[in-house]
């Protein structure tokens, strides 16, 4: 084989011994084999919860195990097609090989970043909040482009999404809205965007087509389970409902099912709407601050002066971890770890993988994308 196959296949190998180690495939076949069985018995879901949390860990694990073993397929396959080109002087065979194996170099790459995320929350479902900041109806308009933006990425992902909070722009886009994200290793990717966006463009707003930048905050929590103790006062809370501004149909907007839940110690802020029932949207609103309070003293225990705590000072300038450019050129960069895309369209439409794992690469490794020789 030519050289640049011989190198994929490498980096490829090296990859899939990451993975299985990471993974210790004996041990983890021998757990699902226990899982299949447990499965099996018809008395399963008499406990609904320790169910779905059985059937979490099993489909995961037949992911992880099937996807070595479609790795070890696939990587036979395209070393045939290269061989076998490079033999009959198939020149266009041999580059669909070479275009097979890159895809999967690509895969692995992926699968070895998201191997990272072992932390105890980086499985759950998460939180996504989104606030604009201040510039009035631009900053309305560009935590709606956000909001949007997350919820493409989500379902890019098959996630369920759910809407938890919307509180609408006096005249256009959304002061703040909350999505519920639910899906494996939801958090674990998710995390990674928490922190003031800018986004520079000609305002759709201004007659005069001058350009505008705008800023919006996104915090990012995990949904948190039973086996997390965070213990929370009422007596600490103030909790106020109020009418519904979002969507929903008559009922929604005509009672005070929403609630607000404000903790007076922590400042913390947490609000739900997304139920016509008010006592529904108190429980969640109850959920929500209990991931807020365990991502705060998350944050706290990693360090006073972490990046997430000190973007939280302000919604402006010099606290922002990525900036979008529309205008006067096409640019995304990411200020922590300098990832840059020249599509904005795409970025804004969810295509947000890249700029994660560059994320989540360098607070594993301290540098850039994840390489097979900072693991070694």
């Amino acid at each position: 084989m030519r050289a640049e196959a011989e190198a994929l296949v490498e980096t490829i190998k090296q990859s899939m011994g990451l993975l299985r180690r990471h993974l210790d495939v004996e041990t983890a076949t021998r757990r699902l084999a226990e899982l299949n069985a447990k499965v099996e018995n018809p008395d399963l879901w008499n406990d609904a919860d320790a169910a779905q949390k059985i059937m979490r860990e099993r489909t995961e694990l037949e992911d992880r195990l099937g996807a070595l073993a479609r790795f070890d397929a696939e990587l036979e396959d395209a070393v045939t097609l290269v061989e076998l080109g490079e033999s009959e002087g198939d020149t266009e065979t041999e580059q669909e090989g070479i275009t097979q194996l890159k895809a999967l170099k690509a895969e692995a790459e992926r699968r070895q970043v998201e191997a990272l995320l072992s932390g105890e929350v980086d499985a759950n479902d998460t939180y996504i909040e989104v606030h604009s900041g201040a510039g009035g109806t631009e900053s309305c308009d560009w935590a709606r482009m956000l909001f949007r933006m997350y919820a493409r990425w989500a379902e890019r992902h098959k996630f369920k999404v759910e809407i938890v909070e919307e509180t609408a722009g006096d005249e256009a886009g959304i002061k703040s809205a909350t999505l519920l994200v639910k899906g494996h290793n939801a958090h674990g990717w998710a995390k990674t965007e928490s922190g003031v966006h800018r986004l520079v463009r000609i305002s759709p707003f201004d007659s005069n087509a001058r350009r505008h930048t705008s800023f919006a905050s996104v915090w990012v929590y995990p949904v948190i389970d039973d086996r997390i103790e965070i213990d929370v006062k009422e007596s600490d809370c103030r909790i106020d409902t109020y009418r519904s501004s979002g969507a929903g149909g008559q009922h929604i907007n005509t009672t005070d099912s929403a609630v607000r839940i404000t903790h007076l110690p922590t400042g913390i802020v947490v609000a739900c709407q997304g139920e016509r029932s008010q006592h529904k949207n108190k429980a969640t609103a109850w959920n929500m601050l209990r991931a807020r309070l365990y991502e705060r003293e998350m944050a706290i225990r990693e360090a006073a002066a972490s990046a997430t705590e000190a973007s939280k000072t302000e919604i402006g300038w010099g606290h922002q971890i990525r900036s979008y450019v529309l205008q006067p050129y096409q640019l995304v960069k990411d200020l922590r770890t300098g990832y840059t895309s020249g599509t904005p369209g795409e970025v804004l439409d969810g295509e947000l993988d890249d700029f994660m794992e560059a994320t989540l690469a360098q607070k594993a490794y301290g540098g850039g994308p994840v390489s097979v020789e900072d693991v070694e």
